[in-house]
């Protein structure tokens, strides 16, 4: 089963559109556009939704197997 994480390679802020993007397989790029656009057209609220989720998606615990 899949699991939502923040991601460690490519971040930018906190690893939410990173993260988002590796769960899906997109490029983080679109994640990102996106995320300007609902902020931009939501008046800010999408601020407070990105710090929600930066702080309610787990970080990836660090294994030997996550490395390679």
């Amino acid at each position: 089963m899949k699991k939502l994480y923040l991601s460690y390679t490519d971040k930018k802020i906190g690893g939410v559109c990173g993260g988002i993007g590796e769960y899906f397989d997109k490029d983080p790029t679109l994640i990102r556009i996106l995320f300007i656009m609902a902020i931009l057209l939501s008046f800010g609220f999408g601020i407070l939704v990105y710090l929600a989720m930066w702080l309610i998606i787990p970080k990836k615990h660090d294994t030997f197997q996550d490395r390679n």
